[in-house]
């Protein structure tokens, strides 16, 4: 098939982990174009997906500007849509903004006539738990699904696990003594599903976009390995031969002894504690998931002791951009 008569996939948040994890997978498996929107095309993310054979749109997301966006989506065969890192809670009696860009993508892309549609999704923690715990995070995603299923495009739907790459970035082990102390957010011996979103979320999505009819209307998870924060930390010693041990960080008290920075934003400590809480008594998938899909379907899908060894990480505070 020639370039120019393989399908069109645009993805939206193209420079993100899963935006680039995505791209890079369907032009890799030399059956897509692929069309990457982001709001900085000088980016060095956004550079290295030109050069790996995206093609780069600049957007921007300022509301009244429908057009602009139903022309970002042009010509598409199919795209992919997720609500990018950036949608910090203010208050918890106020929208994040995440739900409301969400229906405006979504209906950008089928009034540009895209034919089949994937969403990285959650599950809806207010709905789920009738209201008792807020976790915009989850639920603004859960009512963008919810939505999508509304709009006459096929579509399908995934949703990633806790990030492996978040205990780098956001909750970083510390120093103390000849130990690294690892305050987590899970209680200790609760199992929780994690993933690597750099390497997992591709495989995953370039499924859904070669066999469409197969994946409408489905809701898929995307999971590396299901374990406790006590088997996280003795595979990180197991790997690295540094010396780790548990602390808490689950509860609101707890999390702000280990991280006090995060006071500067009560919502964002409400997000997280609620977040972590609808995790642990209820589980972080609704019912009936199907958590091997994604092993299934992409083997090489990279369990936490897989994720430590390729990324030779070490406990250092590191982001993965």
């Amino acid at each position: 098939m020639s370039y120019d008569n393989k399908p069109l996939i645009t993805v939206f948040g193209a420079t993100s982990k899963q935006g680039r994890s995505v791209t890079t997978t369907l032009l890799q498996s030399g059956r897509y174009r692929v069309r990457a929107l982001t709001q900085n095309t000088d980016s060095p993310a956004a550079k290295q997906l030109a050069e790996r054979g995206a093609e780069l749109r600049q957007i921007t997301l300022q509301t009244g500007n429908d057009a602009h966006l139903i022309g970002a989506f042009a010509e598409s065969d199919g795209a992919f849509l997720l609500m990018t890192p950036g949608f910090i809670p203010v208050s918890t009696q106020m929208p994040t903004g995440e739900t409301a860009l969400g229906y405006r993508l979504a209906d950008a892309a089928v009034n540009a006539g895209v034919k089949h549609l994937v969403f990285s999704s959650l599950e809806n923690v207010e709905r789920i738990t009738g209201g008792t715990l807020w976790a915009p995070h989850f639920s603004d995603k859960g009512r963008i699904e919810e939505y999508i299923r509304t709009l006459p495009v096929s579509a399908s739907f995934i949703q990633l696990a806790f990030f492996y790459t978040n205990l780098a970035e956001y909750y970083p082990p510390r120093k103390e003594g000849d130990e690294l102390i690892f305050p987590l957010y899970l209680p200790e011996d609760v199992r929780a599903p994690f993933v690597d979103p750099l390497t997992a979320t591709g495989p995953a999505v370039l499924e859904m976009f070669d066999n469409p009819e197969h994946y409408n209307g489905m809701t898929l998870p995307v999971v590396g390995e299901c374990l406790s924060p006590r088997e996280m930390v003795e595979t990180f010693t197991e790997v690295t031969g540094i010396k780790a041990r548990y602390r808490s960080a689950y509860t609101r008290e707890a999390l702000l002894h280990h991280f006090p920075d995060f006071a500067d934003n009560a919502a964002l400590v409400s997000e997280i504690t609620g977040m972590t809480e609808y995790a642990v008594n209820y589980g972080y998938y609704g019912k009936d998931r199907d958590l091997t899909w994604s092993r299934t379907i992409n083997p090489a899908t990279l369990t936490w002791r897989e994720f430590l060894i390729t990324s030779g990480w070490q406990g250092e505070k590191r982001t993965f951009d």
